[in-house]
């Protein structure tokens, strides 16, 4: 079943009950002129069994204790926006799999040629999807970057990843004088951010839920983050991020400030159509598919990660 993304940016007050979220409104709720009737309709209840990602983007939000426990039992993503509505928290649930302490012990006994192999994989995937998104958005030149992947040495000694991306993002926006790709330069970076933000929570959620620890990575190492395995495995779903966002900007759409219907659109990356295994999936689907290939390669199992590519 794919898990339903929630977006909350007015205040509320969320609780649970009979495995409910509860969602009311502060402006309701503390009216005393209006009617119990009025109020009791005006409640709004989703199964938590149903949401895999609740995105919080109002300061007077409040929740109960009870429903942040029952949100991560049921595996769900929790993520808080900061005063400019940006994504800056992420809570997940410690314990995501039955067979967890074997798959941790796994996951931090891999070797360093293992570790290696599986980043190569990994900046294949990417280098080719970003191909992908320039030839069929742009119509650019390919051929360097299809070349590139199959030249990319375990751990991408040879920093192909880099040279691919100077590529791309340059011809990616072509009518946006001085595009530069970066958390702080111009837009469309702030729509860029908000999806990779969105495609962050879903990849750590399935790692969870596979068993590993979205803190080890294979490649990323920061000794601040606490989701260097969620930044490695993203990497080749960052161009379905890339093509959702170059189709709203080619659209004409206004995206200097992230307006209402741009999340809009960006909180559907979730359930964006990829194809992976052979087969067409929701990216989230596509996610759990992914991790679950990861574990496998950490215990022996198999030795190549099952990532998406556009058809």
């Amino acid at each position: 079943m794919i898990k339903k993304t929630l977006y909350l940016e007015n205040p509320a007050y969320l609780s649970m009950k009979n495995a409910q979220l509860i969602i009311k409104l502060p402006e309701i709720e503390k009216n005393d002129s209006l009617p119990e009737t009025f109020k009791e309709s005006s409640v709004k209840t989703i199964p938590i069994e149903d949401i895999g990602v609740l995105i919080l983007d109002n300061k007077q939000i409040t929740l109960t204790h009870g429903l942040i426990e029952s949100l991560l039992a049921n595996n769900c993503a929790l993520i808080t926006c900061n005063s400019n509505r940006m994504p800056v928290g992420l809570m997940l649930p410690l314990e995501g799999n039955t067979l967890q302490r074997e798959r941790f012990q796994a996951q931090i006994d891999a070797s360093v040629p293992l570790k290696k192999q599986l980043w190569q994989q990994t900046i294949q995937a990417k280098i080719e999807n970003q191909a992908t998104v320039l030839k069929q958005c742009k119509g650019a030149e390919i051929r360097n970057m299809m070349a590139w992947t199959n030249q990319v040495k375990s751990g991408d000694s040879d920093n192909l990843e880099s040279r691919a991306a100077a590529y791309y993002w340059k011809n990616l926006f072509p009518d946006i004088e001085n595009f530069t790709r970066g958390r702080e330069e111009i837009p469309p970076n702030n729509l860029l951010n908000y999806g990779y933000a969105i495609l962050r929570a879903v990849v750590a959620r399935s790692l969870v839920a596979s068993g590993l620890l979205p803190t080890f990575g294979i490649h990323h190492h920061n000794r601040y983050n606490a989701y260097c395995l969620a930044d490695d495995i993203m990497e080749p779903y960052r161009p379905f991020v890339d093509k959702l966002v170059v189709e709203m900007v080619d659209s004409g759409i206004d995206f200097q400030e992230l307006s209402k219907e741009i999340k809009i659109k960006l909180l559907s990356i979730p359930v964006l159509d990829v194809f992976i295994d052979g087969q067409r999936s929701p990216l989230m689907i596509a996610a759990g598919k992914t991790t679950s290939s990861l574990a496998k390669c950490y215990i022996g199992e198999q030795r190549k990660i099952t990532y998406p590519y556009f058809e």
